[in-house]
């Protein structure tokens, strides 16, 4: 009788430890990084990735998603469209796919827009600012972005411009999509703030040189450029500026910390530029103090244990993605699936999630995609070290990061 006892225990304790060995064998649910980690743009996919990856780390600490690992697949674009179409169809078919983050670059994300919906992936965007990547005009619509919204940004750029009393801005814009969402938009809101755009310059990837925009620039007249570039473009502008008129202030758009500026500029030309750049987050900030010193320290355990609150290049991106890889695990959490519909419908209904960047109320409902808005922007200037910190007024007087 006790042999038979002992048996039945046994066969027990098998049964029992060989569901959890499957438990534990479960397949991770993916989500797909799909950025430019190599070009132009690459301190902005490397911040994306290590936001995800901060994010990703604390989900499977608490037991995953749906009670599964998360993990991260990470495919390269480098800031060409077919690459990036290319990419979505791949991870399309990867089997537990959740969702994909995007990158940098609208362009791509634009050219993505019909693989997106085709295959019903759910598109997160932590960067990619054009106004068109989200009012895309396809229903249902799974792209969600918790980033800047390029009609928000122009607002929050003209109106900087107005409050350092400038009447008249000159526009140099990427010949891109991009550069195209910010001329509809600085066009509609500039005369809200009193601004007169007195010249627009365009400028294509890969350009060599600035000389003859910047000298017809000058002849306009104007009180101060707003620059819509990325990096390489944006180190070419400021040595023709610095040569031409280097009096000129720049307020730019946030493309510039998305690649290496500062870093092939030089700290001595950058300290010589009046430039302030749009930005959403700062660890000098005190929107969600306690998260932000928690994902600083993780940070500093996971990639950089000398890195400080202004040290970490394209920090937007670090805390764009950090926030939409929890906000998409905790909707298939609520959905109970992977699916796109159920995941989507779930996503649209969180409410009360306390964030890095902030508290959302409701970072998206069925109507509106986009997370964030001209409130939660402001503008930032580079500091010795090459680091953005908030611009405030107080910096002109002082100098404070200039």
């Amino acid at each position: 009788m006790l042999l038979l006892v002992r048996l039945i225990l046994l066969s027990v304790v098998l049964v029992f430890g060989r569901g959890s060995a499957q438990a534990t064998e479960q397949p991770p649910v993916i989500i797909g990084l799909d950025a430019d980690m190599s070009a132009v743009a690459v301190e902005g996919g490397k911040a994306i990735k290590q936001g995800a990856l901060l994010a990703i780390a604390e989900i499977n600490e608490r037991g995953g998603v749906l009670g599964r690992p998360l993990q991260l697949k990470i495919m390269d674009h480098r800031g060409n469209p077919a690459r990036g179409i290319n990419n979505i169809k791949t991870l399309a078919e990867q089997p537990n796919l959740l969702a994909v983050l995007g990158g940098v670059h609208t362009p791509v994300a634009l050219a993505e827009l019909p693989t997106i919906h085709e295959h019903e992936v759910i598109y997160l965007g932590p960067w990619a600012a054009g106004t068109a990547i989200v009012d895309n005009g396809y229903t249902p619509n799974y792209v969600y972005r918790l980033s800047v919204r390029d009609e928000e940004a122009a607002k929050v750029m003209l109106k900087h411009a107005s409050q350092r009393g400038f009447k008249t801005v000159g526009l140099v814009l990427e010949r891109t999509g991009w550069g195209r969402s910010n001329l509809a938009s600085l066009q509609q809101y500039s005369q809200d703030y009193g601004i007169t755009i007195s010249h627009v310059s365009w400028v294509n990837w890969r350009q060599k040189t600035f000389i003859e925009e910047i000298q017809a620039q000058t002849s306009a007249n104007p009180d101060a450029l707003i620059t819509v570039v990325n990096a390489p473009e944006g180190v070419m502008i400021a040595k023709a500026v610095l040569q031409e008129q280097p009096n000129i202030p720049i307020i730019s758009h946030w493309g510039l910390a998305g690649g290496s500026f500062a870093s092939v500029l030089g700290s001595e030309k950058l300290q010589q530029l009046d430039l302030t750049i749009l930005q959403t987050f700062s660890f000098h900030q005190k929107r969600q103090p306690a998260v932000a010193a928690r994902v600083l320290q993780a940070y500093r355990e996971k990639f950089d244990s000398q890195a400080s609150a202004d040290s970490i290049r394209a920090v937007v991106g670090l805390a764009h993605a950090y926030d939409l890889v929890h906000l998409i695990a905790l909707a298939a959490d609520q959905a109970n699936s992977l699916s796109a519909p159920a995941v989507a419908e779930a996503l649209e209904n969180i409410s009360g999630y306390a964030g890095l960047i902030k508290h959302y109320q409701q970072p998206f409902t069925r109507e509106r995609h986009d997370a964030l808005y001209a409130d939660d922007y402001f503008m930032a200037v580079y500091n010795q070290q090459g680091g953005l910190t908030p611009f405030t007024m107080n910096t002109l007087a002082t100098g404070d990061g200039q």
